[in-house]
């Protein structure tokens, strides 16, 4: 079993540092919030008070932070993980964050001596929880060997798409279709619920064809309940899919759906819902048709 760090502890975080303490493996923990870092502890974890205390303790050290300057901070700053830097040390980023930022923290903290892995993760907190997520990876081949034994705990499948950054590149492609099924899902249920049709009866009517997806499953249920409480949040689906309109910029691809999708969500952002689920974009088609999800059907 591993000493392992995770700083980061949101609704992911928390989660995915759970299943590695589960599998057995040593937990030192850091959070902004330390009423997390207080139930971990609990649990069995070991409290540190910054990333340097971190991973001067630990043989791998994962962060799960917001944004692409976030991760930077965390890991290059003061007090940061580079300050607790020693050998065999491995930096693993759950985070969904620029490429270019994943390759920039690479080669500074390879100049440290610490071997780095941009490890983005898929599957929402259905998957954080179950230990189901998809992991995309970037880095050196011997590192991403030596965390496979970390994400057996925190996943179904690992990939290591190539060097530094391409794990951020498969996470962009993955938020674009992400984007697009929850856009497509909300124009499906308002659909069917202005037509005068049961949208879960058209929902189970379609979901074993070939409109069948991750989405259509998981999604409409939540729904259903009136649960439009994340899962993951509007505003950082909001803020992954201007990481891939960057990218887009930078390798100069034309995206316009992906565009259109962020220009909804900005749309359901002003509408003050950017704490609720990704999911809950139905609430602009909401606005446009005229009707609510949980409205009567018309006659």
């Amino acid at each position: 079993m591993a000493k392992v760090g995770y700083i980061g502890l949101g609704i992911m975080g928390a989660a995915i540092a759970r299943n590695l303490m589960k599998a057995g493996h040593e937990l030192v923990v850091h959070n902004r919030s330390q009423a997390i870092v207080d139930q971990l502890v609990s649990e069995g974890a070991k409290r540190a008070n910054s990333p340097r205390e971190v991973a001067r303790q630990v043989e791998f050290v994962f962060t799960n932070l917001p944004d692409s300057p976030d991760v930077e901070l965390v890991a290059l700053g003061k007090d940061g993980i580079i300050e607790g830097a020693h050998d065999g040390l491995i930096f693993i980023d759950n985070s969904t964050i620029k490429p270019e930022t994943a390759r920039k923290i690479a080669e500074r903290l390879a100049e440290a001596g610490v071997a780095s892995l941009d490890a983005a993760v898929s599957g929402g907190d259905v998957g954080a929880r179950n230990g189901t997520l998809t992991i995309m990876v970037g880095g050196p081949e011997d590192a991403f060997q030596k965390a496979v034994p970390l994400f057996e705990a925190m996943g179904k499948a690992w990939v290591l798409v190539g060097d530094s950054g391409a794990g951020q590149i498969a996470k962009a492609c993955n938020q674009i279709i992400v984007g697009a099924q929850m856009v497509a899902l909300a124009e499906a249920l308002i659909t069917a619920q202005k037509a005068g049709v049961d949208p879960q009866r058209m929902v189970e009517a379609i979901k074993g064809g070939a409109a069948q997806m991750w989405t259509l499953d998981v999604k409409p249920p939540r729904l259903f309940a009136g649960n439009r409480q994340p899962g993951f949040k509007a505003y950082m689906q909001h803020k992954d899919l201007g990481i891939v309109l960057d990218t887009a910029r930078t390798y100069g691809i034309p995206l316009p759906m992906t565009a259109l999708t962020m220009q909804l969500y900005a749309a359901m952002l002003e509408q003050g819902n950017r704490e609720l689920d990704n999911s809950a974009i139905i609430s602009v088609y909401e606005s446009l048709a005229g009707i609510h999800l949980d409205e009567p059907l018309q006659d």
